[in-house]
């Protein structure tokens, strides 16, 4: 059994990954400040003999003798992020260094979740870790982008200065039960507009790509990369390589909830990525041949299910 502090744990991720972790025998701090994560997430493990919930924001230190940290604290939908930008580069950079402090005073290890945004609108496809972005440093999504790029930055000279035991994870789009139905991501967005039979908005002329990951794949490669050996330090991408247009997945969507939503048009935002698809070669060679599991029309099915609840 191991303590181990999830920051951000009643977010959209954090929630599942406190499950997973419970649910293996270890003890959990719950760290969230509810700026997106959601009390409901976790409320079922309120009360449980292993699980603790703490209201804290990570732009102040903590501490806690713990094992093992995942540090997932940072709004991540772009109206979130650029509702208050300079809230958000502070999340990333002084939550950085206050959960790399921590790690340091433990000698416990810890676990960035950095982002396929560091990548920007990319000139290389699919991606690469190796390779360094095309990121706008003054766009409205800079403080996102930026703020993780800083953050991957401390965590490799906390590393190297100060021997802290790090793993560096770049999260892909990922979705399932848990998402805030008004993030705004595309496939929240899509999926609600559909089950209101409204009409599903396409930023752009719909062929711009993605790829989309389950939530339980990317909380498989995320414990499997905090089980890696400790010279082992990424990063990693953690991503589905299926690739769908915005056209192909809002049709998806339509199709699965039996919709008679209309497609509409609108205009592209600044700085929206044109396609964004991973290459999961690192992953597969170091994370014990993970892969990604669930197809994009199961993990909708379920998606759905979840989203259901809220009409």
């Amino acid at each position: 059994m191991k303590r181990i502090l999830v920051t951000g744990g009643a977010g959209f991720i954090g929630s599942n990954l406190c499950d997973r972790l419970i649910r293996e025998g270890h003890d959990v701090i719950c760290l969230d400040n509810y700026f997106t994560g959601r009390k409901d997430n976790i409320r079922h493990l309120i009360g449980h003999d292993h699980f603790e919930l703490v209201r804290h924001d990570v732009i102040n230190p903590y501490i806690a003798e713990v094992d093992e940290i995942y540090n997932l604290a940072c709004p991540a939908s772009p109206p979130a992020y650029q509702y208050d930008a300079v809230k958000t580069i502070k999340t990333s950079v002084l939550g950085a260094i206050n959960m790399l402090g921590l790690a340091k005073y433990c000698k416990a290890k810890i676990l960035q979740a950095s982002t396929s945004e560091i990548y920007g609108d990319p000139i290389v496809h699919p991606q690469v870790e190796s390779y360094w972005g095309n990121v706008n440093p003054i766009g409205i999504r800079s403080c996102y982008d930026e703020g993780k790029r800083c953050a991957e930055t401390l965590f490799m000279d906390y590393h190297r200065q100060n021997g802290v035991r790090i793993k560096i994870i770049r999260i892909f789009n990922t979705y399932g039960p848990r998402m805030d139905p008004n993030d705004g991501r595309v496939i929240s967005n899509f999926i609600m507009q559909a089950l209101r039979n409204q009409d599903i908005t396409i930023y752009g002329d719909g062929n711009q790509t993605r790829s989309f990951q389950y939530v339980d794949d990317l909380i498989e490669g995320m414990i499997r990369m905090m089980n890696t050996p400790d010279d082992f330090t990424g990063p990693v991408n953690l991503g589905n390589p299926g690739e769908f247009s915005m056209l192909e997945l809002a049709r998806k969507i339509i199709d699965l909830t039996g919709s008679r939503s209309k497609i509409v048009f609108k205009p592209l935002p600044s700085d929206d990525p044109r396609q964004r698809r991973p290459d999961i070669s690192c992953a597969k060679d170091n994370l014990a041949g993970w892969t990604p599991k669930i197809q994009l029309e199961d993990g909708l099915k379920k998606t759905i299910a979840y989203f259901e609840t809220y009409l």
